[in-house]
């Protein structure tokens, strides 16, 4: 099979780290390659590197077997190499269309032409089977259709080498399933796709070979069909890792959070959350599981102060906090991870230090008559950063920006379980993590369960929902549609409640 990619010898160094340490890739036509390995691996950076994104110290790229210099995207672009992002590069307030043109738009007497590159966009995206509305705007369509922006704009560009960083980190199991076709198809015409991911069973449901990088080195390249998800996993952390969840029954006991008859109007919108009530106990996990785009997000927004609750009462600790502010939620108890890790889940261009201070900097253990303790707010960062294996490059002062998405968000699970709180809300806590993070993060969880914490769970992995949940409640457009033993139930019975055909059958 021929080569159409090869990086040879790579090294790229940052402040304090070998993001690539003499890594050596090859790509063939018509391939699937995945790129596996552990949160901060360096496998981002590399495919930065054949991006244009970074220039590497040492080492060069090979295309069709010739030598060549690729000193920003647009050069990738020019030589047929396009990337998505795992967070995705888009204007917000353009529209779809507009997006997809940027920097290839045509002109005519300085006025924008779309005529032509509306025709070709629809022949992409009936071709691909990646139905898009042209006019939307950016802002206003669901992560799934920014994704596949994203992919007819690397096809628009007639792109044959395709990156797709972290794709599925955002996606629903039923967009998963599509971008899955879609890759397949991709690569049946001829186009050769690097695949960057963390989730072993799209590896082997989708890729033919696979490179493990672990720690900035090449540990190895390998036939998909040859290696089990065992193998793989121990190739990527460097032990064996135990993929199921081990946990003992729940013994619920006092009422931690109480949720009653709430109601949450959006602008322009009919209730978004409609008169849901339900209880979280201490030494329990209760999980909330649905299709995203149900109302999940705003009644996670409610229940944190972050969004006008319009009728309804949220009590914590037998105390009514309904209209009271973020930090009272904060400092009376409640934990919040989010979903949106840079939305809010960090200021990206603070240090870390700061950051794992966020809703404490004003305690006595942090500041003095308004002055901030540095040293012990360094100290109290490196701890947690040893304590929940955060890789980065410079311990304390490394900014946030410059972190890996996965260690991003292990920063946060670090800061929002260390604080004092009686109920943890988390959503989607293993997003973007791989196999080893995700093992330690489940069993934190578990731990917090068994020391009387009181766990509201939020998750599109149904395989989470089903492995951590001693309680399961399904939402179905702003409301509970029913609650499910995760003994008793099926993947398939699950399903059925998430997509409203069982509707009220069991509340």
């Amino acid at each position: 099979m021929e080569k159409i990619i090869e990086m040879l010898h790579i090294t790229k160094k940052f402040p304090g780290i070998i993001a690539n340490d003499d890594i050596n890739l090859e790509l063939r036509k018509g391939e699937i390659h995945a790129l596996l390995g552990e949160n901060g691996a360096g496998k981002s950076t590399l495919m930065s590197v054949l991006f244009g994104l970074y220039q590497p110290e040492e080492g060069e790229i090979r295309l069709n077997g010739k030598k060549v210099d690729i000193k920003d995207p647009n050069d990738a672009n020019r030589l047929g190499i396009g990337m998505v992002h795992q967070h995705f590069k888009l204007v917000h307030n353009f529209t779809v269309l507009e997006n997809i043109v940027l920097g290839v738009e045509d002109t005519r007497k300085g006025m924008l032409y779309l005529k032509d590159a509306r025709k070709k966009v629809m022949a992409i995206s009936e071709k691909y089977k990646l139905n898009v509305d042209c006019d939307a705007l950016i802002s206003d369509i669901t992560v799934g259709m920014q994704q596949r922006v994203e992919i007819i704009k690397m096809l628009y560009r007639d792109n044959n080498i395709l990156i797709f960083d972290e794709p599925t980190a955002v996606l629903t199991p039923q967009e998963i399933e599509e971008l899955m076709t879609i890759m397949r198809d991709l690569a049946a015409e001829g186009k050769s796709i690097l695949f960057i991911t963390h989730k072993l069973n799209e590896i082997k449901a989708v890729a033919d070979r696979c490179t493990v990088l672990r720690k900035g080195k090449c540990i190895g390249t390998v036939d998909i069909k040859d290696i089990t998800k065992e193998e793989m996993s121990e190739m990527m952390v460097g032990r064996k890792v135990n993929l199921n969840i081990e946990k003992d029954d729940a013994h619920p006991s006092d009422i931690v959070l109480s949720v009653k008859d709430l109601v949450v109007e959006k602008k322009g919108h009919k209730n978004v959350i409609n008169n849901i009530s339900f209880d979280v106990r201490k030494g329990e996990i209760v999980c909330i599981a649905g299709i995203d785009g149900n109302g999940q997000s705003e009644l996670v927004y409610a229940l944190t102060g972050m969004m006008p609750i319009s009728s309804g009462h949220v009590i914590l600790n037998g105390e009514d906090i309904t209209h009271a502010s973020i930090r009272h939620h904060s400092t009376h108890g409640l934990s919040h991870i989010p979903e949106d890790r840079h939305k809010h889940g960090l200021v990206l261009d603070y240090p870390l230090s700061y950051n794992m201070v966020l809703q404490r900097y004003f305690e006595p253990a942090f500041s003095n008559k308004g002055f901030l303790k540095f040293e012990e707010i360094n100290q109290y960062t490196n701890d947690l950063i040893e304590q929940f294996d955060v890789r980065s490059g410079q311990g304390a002062k490394t900014l946030a920006r410059s972190m890996s998405g996965g260690n991003q968000q292990k920063a946060i699970v670090a800061r929002e379980m260390d604080r004092a709180h009686d109920c943890l809300i988390a959503v989607q806590p293993t997003r973007g993590l791989d196999v080893g993070a995700i093992e330690y993060i489940h069993k934190k969880i578990v731990e917090e369960r068994d020391a009387g914490k009181a766990i509201l769970l939020i998750s599109l992995e149904l395989d989470e929902v089903m492995n951590l949940a001693d309680r399961i409640l399904v939402i179905y457009e702003g409301e509970i549609v029913g609650e499910l033993n995760p003994k008793e139930t099926t993947f398939n019975e699950l399903g059925l409640y998430m997509s409203g055909s069982k509707k009220g059958a069991q509340v």
